[in-house]
This record gives structure tokens, C-alpha cells and sequence, in this order.
């Protein structure tokens, strides 16, 4: 009896989605990828797009050093990588659903109760640690390892139009952020924030699901017909050829995969905190600064496209080219920055926003297509510690450089260096031979 009704729960869920499917015409993956959309633009947003905005008006009026502001967003990789060995395990046995609700009030919260800082401790237990936790619960390592599972042939085109979300933040989130701080105010900026990202985050939360064969379906869409035909047979591969956590740590190509995108990313954190206070103690204006966020955020946002294409036609470790764009990009930033060559600093911002539409949607298929997607969340959480572990000291050190040097310059130019190494990591790392029983099921 019992596990009738089990099957019975099983079953009509994915009789749901499969009438949900008829009726509209379309896969129920592409609706998480719309979840995971929003959800990566809420989540950016409340940890790094909205946050540039509000450096100035709380260190002047908190007397705050800036490398003390931005302590909070490395003790936020920490709490990160600490979370991700969780959340990964979590997803891959029972789905990001719960993790997401949590994760959403959580954090909403917190953006709401920052109005209320009055010291660095509460700086740092909110922003630091709240938020970065609440958002990796409803963040990348969720909907992206969601992803992963949903679509093997189509993922870097599933992988690379969620991951527009993050560019739109920068596009909308980063100049409506400076002008809520100046017309409002920082402490009701952060509420308004909050409220924001609870009304968009929470309906999403609802449309959350595990994996297609939980519910009867299959991945990329295929039915009955096309799998029995043949059609998933990649699918089936990538499924065979999935490497356990235990597996995966003990290649090379873990390692290499992670430092090589830890470097390679390192731009995104420090820029991404750093391009307001950056660009205003140039002598340019704060609109104009948020500005230069969304002039770089657009073309991210319409590239990823682009590189989904590629990372499902020619090779995700095409990556290296967006590694390399980032590095030439900085150079041109820093000497057009100094010269006030205006045009210049736009098509730098422009040159870096291409190169950064890349990273995400092509670490994801890099990861997935590496050691496959059954233990996906095992694997990717193994690897965020890290990867977040390289990232987690650019913030501070980027400005601890400030606070004793007095400007960014030297500071941008050693991140675009790591940038060229991340590339060449990436060019050196190797697939994985698929374990002895997988391959057997493989050929079988």
C-alpha cells in the first residue's frame, strides 16, 4: 500500500508536467531554465551587482576602511564553499525546491535588516554570512546542476540563457541600486532591495523540480519514440560515464578545471565591488560609474548566447578565449582610466563584458561533460571550496592594495594576469577516462 501511494506521488507529477508540456508546447526543462533566470538575477544582485553602489555612502558614513567593507564578501566565499558540500549532495538526492524557499526568506531578510547596520560585526554576519549562504541556496550550484541534469545535447544553450540572468543584473540591478542610494538613501535602498527580491524569488521557488526521470520525462525533451530510436543515446553516456565525488578528486583535471576558472573569474568578484569606487576616484561621476556596469553587463547578457553555441558545437574549452578577452580588456581599462580617453573606458568595459558572458554557461558544460551528471552536485560542491578559496582574497587584497597604495592600477593588471594562467590551465586539462563499470554499461 504504502508504495502504491509512493508511486502514486511519483507519478503525478509527472503526468503534470507531461500535460503542462502538450498544452504549451514546450519542454518543461526550458521552464526551470526561466527559474533559474530570475533566480540568478536575484541572487547576483543581493551579493555583488547591487553592493558596488553602496561602498561609498557606508564606509564614509560608518568610517569604514574600504578592504573592512569588502571583508564581508570574502568571509561570504568561505561560508560558500562551506554551504556548496551540502547544497551539492542535497540537490543530487532530493532537488533545489526546499533549499530555494529557505534560501529566498533568508535572504531577503537580511537585505532587509542591513538598513540596520551600525557596526562591522553586523556588517559581517549579514552580508558576509546570511546573504552568501541564503544565495547559494537558491543560486548557481542549484539551478545550474538542476540544469545540467535536464539537458545534456542542449546544455550549454539551456546553461547559457539562465545564466543571462546575471548579466541583466548588472544591466537593470547596478544603476537602479545607485539611484535608489542616492534618491532614498543606503539603509532604505537595502529594504526596498528586500522586497524586491522577495515578491520576484518566492513564486519561482514553486517551479523547482529534481531530475526529468523523476517525472517521466527525459532529457532535452526527447519522447518515448526519439529515446527508443536512439536519440539519447548521449544522454545515456553522460549518465554511464558520471564519476562519483570520490572519483573525481583524484584526477588531474578536477584540479585544473578549478583553478584554471578560479583565475580566470577572479576579474568578475573584484570588478564587480570595485568598478564604482574605481571609476569615481578617477574623477568620473557615480551614474556615470553604474553605467560603465551596465555597458559592460549588456554585451555579457547578448554574448552568452554565443557561447552556448559553441560550448555545445565546437568545445566548452573555448572558455580560454573569453579568459584571454578579460586579461586584454583590464590593460585597456587601466592606461584609457588614466588618460580620461572616455570612448576608450567604453569599449574596455564593452571588450570585458564579452569576455565574461563566457565564464559561466562554459565552466557549467565543462564541469558536466568532464564527470557527467548523475553526481553532478557531489562533484561541482567538491569544487567550489576551491575555486572560491582563490577568489575569496581578491576582494580584500584588491583593496588592502588601495588603502596603501592609493589607486587600482597595479592591482587590475596582476588579476588580468591570473587570467591568462586560468587559460592555460584550461587548455592543459584532459576528460577523464569514463570507471570501468560505466564504460562496460557504455559499450553494452
Amino acid at each position: 500500500m504504502a508504495q502504491t501511494e509512493t508511486e502514486g506521488r511519483q507519478l503525478l507529477p509527472g503526468a503534470l508536467a507531461r500535460a503542462r508540456d502538450r498544452l504549451t508546447g514546450a519542454y518543461f526543462g526550458w521552464w526551470l531554465v526561466g527559474v533559474a533566470f530570475i533566480s540568478q538575477l536575484v541572487t547576483v544582485s543581493a551579493n555583488s551587482y547591487a553592493t558596488g553602489a553602496f561602498v561609498k555612502p557606508m564606509t564614509t558614513e560608518l568610517d569604514w576602511s574600504r578592504s573592512e567593507f569588502a571583508i564581508a564578501r570574502s568571509v561570504g566565499q568561505f561560508v560558500v564553499a562551506g554551504a556548496a558540500l551540502f547544497i551539492g549532495t542535497h540537490v543530487d538526492r532530493h532537488g533545489g525546491r526546499r533549499l530555494m524557499v529557505i534560501g529566498c526568506i533568508a535572504m531577503s531578510g537580511a537585505l532587509f535588516l542591513s538598513a540596520y547596520v551600525h557596526t562591522l560585526w553586523q556588517w559581517l554576519l549579514l552580508n558576509g554570512v546570511i546573504i552568501s549562504a541564503a544565495s547559494s541556496m537558491c543560486g548557481g550550484l542549484v539551478v545550474y546542476v538542476t540544469l545540467s541534469k535536464w539537458f545534456v545535447e542542449q546544455r550549454g544553450r539551456a546553461v547559457s540563457t539562465a545564466a543571462m540572468g546575471v548579466s541583466f543584473a548588472g544591466v537593470v540591478v547596478t544603476p537602479a541600486s545607485a539611484w535608489l542610494v542616492e534618491e532614498f538613501g543606503w539603509r532604505m535602498a537595502w529594504q526596498i532591495l528586500a522586497v524586491w527580491a522577495f515578491a520576484l524569488l518566492l513564486p519561482m521557488t514553486f517551479l523547482m523540480r529534481g531530475t526529468p526521470e523523476e517525472y517521466g520525462l527525459h532529457p532535452d525533451g526527447k519522447s518515448a519514440a526519439q529515446i527508443a530510436a536512439g536519440g539519447g543515446r548521449a544522454a545515456a553516456a553522460d549518465f554511464a560515464r558520471s564519476l562519483t565525488r570520490r572519483q573525481a578528486v583524484h584526477t588531474p583535471a578536477f584540479y585544473l578545471v578549478v583553478v584554471g576558472f578560479g583565475l580566470g573569474a577572479m576579474s568578475i568578484g573584484v570588478m564587480l565591488l570595485q568598478m564604482i569606487p574605481y571609476l569615481t576616484d578617477a574623477g568620473y561621476s557615480s551614474r556615470f560609474a553604474a553605467s560603465m556596469m551596465a555597458v559592460t553587463s549588456l554585451p555579457s547578457m547578448l554574448s552568452k548566447p554565443v557561447w552556448g553555441w559553441l560550448a555545445d558545437r565546437v568545445d566548452a574549452k573555448s572558455a580560454i578565449i573569453g579568459f584571454v578577452t578579460n586579461a586584454i580588456a583590464l590593460v585597456i581599462i587601466v592606461i584609457a582610466v588614466r588618460a580620461h580617453a572616455d570612448q576608450v573606458v567604453f569599449a574596455g568595459f564593452v571588450l570585458l563584458g564579452f569576455g565574461w558572458g563566457g565564464n559561466q554557461p562554459m565552466q557549467e558544460v565543462v564541469w558536466a561533460s568532464f564527470f557527467g551528471r548523475r553526481y553532478l552536485g557531489a562533484v561541482r560542491s567538491a569544487g567550489i571550496p576551491f575555486t572560491l578559496l582563490i577568489g575569496a582574497s581578491a576582494p580584500v587584497l584588491t583593496s588592502y592594495y588601495y588603502d596603501r597604495v592609493g589607486n587600482y592600477d597595479g592591482v587590475l593588471l596582476i588579476v588580468a594576469a591570473c587570467a591568462l594562467l586560468g587559460s592555460v590551465l584550461i587548455l592543459f586539462a584532459r576528460k577523464p577516462e569514463a570507471p570501468e563499470a560505466s564504460a562496460a554499461s557504455i559499450a553494452a
